[in-house]
C-alpha cells in the first residue's frame, strides 16, 4: 500500500491524500487550497496527479478545503464514485455551485486587470455548469453502514462531529491477501458541543492519518465562549457601534446563531438587539441543517422540546435572514446596534467585505474573529490588528476593535485530538499527520510518540509518497 499527501500536509488547507492498494486508486478529499490568491490558483487549477487513474472518492465532509475541487477532479476525467454522508451531498450541492460563482467574480477582477496589461483572459478552475455536473457522481451512505468501495476494500463512515456529515473514513482493504485497516480521521470535532454529536473513536488503525489543526493548543471551555460572547456584544451595544462576524457558512454560523439565541432566552443579552445572517450560502445551508435532525445531540433535542418558542433552533424572534442585495445593503444604513454575521470566514470573498469596509473605521464597533485564518488573507491581517486594510479595492484605517474567540473552533485541540487517538486499542504500524500548520503538525506528532508510544509517526513534505 502506497501513500501520497498531496495537499493540507504542513498547511490546513486543499486535502488530497491518494491510496495506492495494488491496482486500485483511491483518493480521499480533493479540496482547494486557500491562501494568496495567485499561488491558490496555479496550485488548484492544476492537479498533481492524473485524475482519469483514480477509481473512487471518498470525501470527509463538504468544507471547501476538503470538497472544493470536486468539480474540477470531474472535468478532468475522473469517472468514479464519490462516497459521502447524505448530509455531506446535501451540503455540496450549495456549496459547490457558491465555490463557482466565486471563481467568476475573481476571474472577472483578474481579467480586468490583465488587460491592462495586453494578456489574454484567463477562465475559472470549474464554472458552475461543470459544478452541478460533478453532482452526479456523489454516493450517499449512512453512517455505520459497511459499503463494498471497490473490490476487496470496504468504507465506513462514522460521524466526527465536526459539521453536519462530516465522517472519520474507515478503509478495510485487502492489500495482497493482506488484511488491513486506513482510518483517515478527516476533521475530528469536540465532545460537548451544542448541536452536533460528539465525535466517535475507532478501536483499531493499522495506519491513521490524522489532522492536527490545533495539535498544539488548548481552547476555551464551552461555557466560557458563550460568556465572552455575551460580553463582546454587550459591550459594543453600550458603546454604540455594530458586532461583525466573519463566519464559515456551514458549521460556524449556525453555531453562533444558536448561542445568541440561548443567550437572548437566558436574558444576557437584550431580546431587543437586531441580529441579521447576511449570506444567502449560509441560509441555505441553514435550511439543511434543519432537514438532518438525526445529526442533532441530546441537549438541542432538550432545547427544542421545551417549548414552542424553540421549535427552530437557528430562529428567533429579533433574528433575520438577508437574502437579497436590497436587504444586504440596507444594513449599511442601521440606525441602532446590531450584530450582522456574513460569510466568507476569512473575509477574502463575499458580503462580509462590505460590512467590514462600513464599520472597520468605527471605533465604536467591533470585528469578532471566530475561526481560524490562513495566512495572506484579510482574516489574518485583521487577527494581527494590521493599521492599513485593503478592502474592495479600497484603503482603510482599522479604528474598530478586533476580538477573537478560538472556542468556537470545531476541531478537536490537542489534548482532544490525543484522547481521540488514546481510544484505539493499539498504536498503528503508521501514522501520518496532516491538517496543520508546521509547528502544530510536528509537536502534535512529537506528544503522539511521548504520550502514546506511536511508533511511526510522520509528517509528509507535499508530494511525498510512503509505503504501509
Amino acid at each position: 500500500m502506497n501513500l501520497e499527501f498531496h495537499g493540507a500536509v504542513r498547511t490546513v488547507t486543499g486535502s488530497q491524500h491518494l491510496l495506492t492498494i495494488g491496482d486500485r486508486r483511491i483518493l480521499l478529499d480533493c479540496g482547494l487550497y486557500q491562501g494568496s490568491r495567485k499561488r491558490a490558483f496555479e496550485r488548484n487549477r492544476e492537479l498533481p496527479f492524473d485524475p482519469a487513474s483514480i477509481d473512487a472518492m471518498v470525501l470527509s465532509h463538504a468544507h471547501m478545503d476538503h470538497a472544493g475541487n470536486i468539480p474540477n477532479l470531474v472535468k478532468n476525467g475522473f469517472d468514479g464514485d464519490i462516497v459521502c454522508t447524505y448530509a455531506t451531498r446535501d451540503l455540496c450541492t450549495i456549496m459547490l455551485r457558491d465555490s463557482a460563482k466565486i471563481q467568476s467574480y475573481d476571474v472577472e477582477y483578474i481579467n480586468r486587470k490583465r488587460a491592462k496589461h495586453d494578456l489574454p483572459p484567463i477562465g475559472p478552475i470549474y464554472t458552475e455548469a461543470e459544478a452541478i455536473a460533478s453532482l452526479r457522481q456523489f454516493v450517499g451512505i449512512g453512517y455505520d453502514r459497511r459499503y463494498r468501495l471497490l473490490d476487496g476494500i470496504d468504507v465506513t463512515l462514522i460521524d466526527a462531529g465536526h459539521i453536519l456529515g462530516s465522517a472519520i473514513v474507515i478503509l478495510d482493504v485487502d492489500d495482497g491477501g493482506e488484511r488491513k485497516r486506513v482510518v483517515f480521521s478527516g476533521d475530528i470535532g469536540r465532545p460537548d458541543r451544542p448541536i452536533l454529536r460528539d465525535p466517535r473513536t475507532v478501536d483499531r488503525a493499522d495506519v491513521l492519518i490524522i489532522e492536527s489543526t490545533y495539535g498544539n493548543r488548548t481552547h476555551e471551555e464551552g461555557d466560557a465562549v458563550s460568556a465572552r460572547l455575551c460580553e463582546i456584544v454587550n459591550d459594543t451595544v453600550a458603546r454604540g457601534g455594530n458586532v461583525i462576524i466573519p463566519a464559515f457558512a456551514v458549521g460556524r454560523t449556525q453555531e453562533i446563531v444558536y448561542r445568541l439565541h440561548r443567550l437572548v432566552d437566558e436574558g444576557r443579552i437584550s431580546d431587543e438587539l437586531r441580529v441579521f445572517c447576511d449570506s444567502p450560502l449560509a441560509i441555505d445551508a441553514t435550511g439543511i441543517y434543519r432537514l438532518h435532525p438525526e445529526a442533532y445531540d441530546e441537549d438541542l433535542e432538550r432545547f427544542m422540546d421545551g417549548d414552542d418558542r424553540h421549535d427552530d433552533p437557528f430562529g428567533f424572534d429579533m433574528m433575520r435572514y438577508t437574502r437579497t442585495t436590497e436587504q444586504s445593503k440596507a444594513l449599511n444604513h442601521l440606525r441602532e446596534p446590531a450584530v450582522i454575521i456574513s460569510a466568507s470566514g476569512m473575509c477574502e470573498a463575499g458580503r462580509v467585505l462590505h460590512h467590514l469596509k462600513n464599520n472597520v473605521e468605527d471605533e465604536a464597533s467591533t470585528i469578532l474573529i471566530v475561526g481560524w485564518q490562513a495566512p495572506h488573507t484579510l482574516g489574518r491581517r485583521l487577527v494581527e490588528k494590521s493599521k492599513k486594510l485593503s478592502i474592495l479595492g479600497g484603503k482603510y484605517a482599522l479604528r474598530a476593535r478586533v476580538e477573537t474567540i478560538n472556542g468556537f473552533s470545531a476541531h478537536a485541540d490537542r489534548p482532544e485530538l490525543l484522547a481521540w487517538a488514546g481510544a484505539l486499542e493499539a498504536p498503528p504500524s503508521a501514522t501520518f499527520i496532516v491538517h496543520g500548520e508546521e509547528d502544530a503538525s510536528e509537536s502534535f506528532a512529537e506528544a503522539l510518540e511521548r504520550e502514546l508510544d506511536f511508533p511511526r509517526v510522520i509528517v509528509p513534505e507535499l508530494g511525498e509518497r510512503y509505503t504501509a
